[in-house]
């Protein structure tokens, strides 16, 4: 058996961030072990269809703290605007970096890339060992310690076991962590798409009947879709051809970016606020979308999990530097209770846009058509959505 102080189960991006701030902060003091079920094939990049995240950027000032921004900037498109907009209403807002002193509002980075970056990190670290493929199988928790029994036969011990582990947490599961869950009745279809004019750092959110249509900058001149619907809409869109999947998506976004041209592999899933109650239990912390995932409306998601993955690593590493018990609830509550506020908000902010913006109420459209004006208008008003935007909430 292989003795750790933290055992990450997930080594994709909040799992691997995860190791490489616990390592950092630590001076690679930590002992710690990542286990991962994919290995990842950095030959073969998916190419136009490439999966995007967006980074706020706090979240890029994040990495930058760790020495990781440097390796992953090279892969990064800059968000330079944010327009915003709701279809059929003269309502609409704009942020942009300039006004708000910053040199962008996030960056725009596909997930291939990213992992390769982080997996390659996680290979050149001493303290840190990664099992993959292989996966949690079991695990038993006494007083002291958690164990986990890997797929491929090992068990690896450790004073905390961080589920990192995706929104369909093997871990939580084992363990029969509480959940809430709510459904938002939406489907999101995803797509990279190509248009006749350069999106020159723009991103857009276009609200729409039937939900938010999002486009993102992305490198080659692709914008990276995210199109919110009902069930049944999604399921026609993603057999129509794709001139037709275009001409609707025109009709919907409009021509700020001139004639769609081209539309990649389509995908679908459906919409669900899916979180922990509390993401600490004996000898557990739960980061990233194992304990919240979000309604991709306002783009909260990864920059949730990345303040819930450095607030912890600042809590163990001190905890550690003063001799405590990293595992102990007093450590792990100390770190759920800083994340609270944080987290409700993000939540509160995500799930409240999704009710004003996804309904066809003639009361309702007015008030946010009007709440958009003048958010346009008054500086003041549009403040906690651009701190929310850029990423400007305190991890800790």
């Amino acid at each position: 058996m292989k003795a750790y102080d933290i055992v990450i189960a997930g080594g994709a991006m909040a799992g691997a961030t995860a190791a490489l701030a616990l390592d950092t902060l630590s001076g690679g003091t930590l002992r710690i072990a990542v286990v991962e079920a994919m290995v990842p094939d950095h030959r073969e990049h998916p190419g136009y269809d490439a999966r995007s995240i967006a980074l706020a950027q706090g979240s890029c000032a994040a990495f930058a703290s760790l020495g990781l921004w440097e390796s992953l900037a090279p892969f990064g498109t800059p968000i330079q605007h944010i327009h915003v907009s709701d279809r059929g209403h003269a309502g609409q807002t704009h942020i942009d970096a300039q006004s708000q002193g910053v040199p962008y509002l996030g960056q725009v980075i596909e997930l291939a890339d990213a992992g390769a970056v982080l997996h390659q990190k996680l290979q050149h670290r001493e303290a840190i060992d990664v099992f993959c493929p292989d996966a949690v199988m079991a695990i038993e928790r006494t007083p002291a310690a958690v164990t986990v029994r890997l797929k491929q036969g090992q068990s690896l011990t450790a004073s905390l076991l961080i589920a990192a582990d995706g929104g369909r947490s093997s871990c939580c599961q084992q363990l029969n962590i509480p959940r809430q869950q709510h459904d938002f009745g939406q489907v999101a279809v995803i797509a990279n798409v190509s248009t006749a004019l350069p999106h020159q750092g723009h991103a857009f959110e276009r609200f729409t009947q039937t939900g938010p249509v999002a486009l993102l900058p992305m490198s080659q001149g692709r914008c990276s879709l995210v199109w919110c619907m009902t069930a049944e809409q999604a399921e026609g869109l993603m057999q129509v051809s794709d001139d037709a999947f275009l001409h609707r998506l025109q009709q919907v976004f409009g021509w700020r970016l001139g004639k769609l041209l081209h539309v990649g592999e389509r995908h679908a899933y459906p919409l669900t606020l899916n979180q922990v109650v509390r993401p600490v239990s004996h000898r557990v912390a739960v980061v990233g979308n194992a304990a919240q995932s979000l309604h991709p409306i306002a783009g909260q998601g990864f920059n949730l999990g990345l303040r819930d993955v450095m607030t912890l690593a600042h809590t163990l590493t001190e905890a550690a530097s003063r001799g405590d018990d990293i595992g102990a609830m007093p450590t792990l509550m100390a770190y759920a209770k800083q994340r609270t506020p944080d987290r409700d908000a993000t939540v509160a902010l995500t799930s409240g846009l999704v009710h004003l913006f996804s309904n066809d109420s003639p009361l309702l459209a007015g008030a946010r058509n009007a709440g958009l004006g003048l958010m346009s208008a008054l500086e003041s008003m549009k403040q906690p959505l651009v701190q929310r935007t850029i990423g400007w909430v305190e991890p800790r």
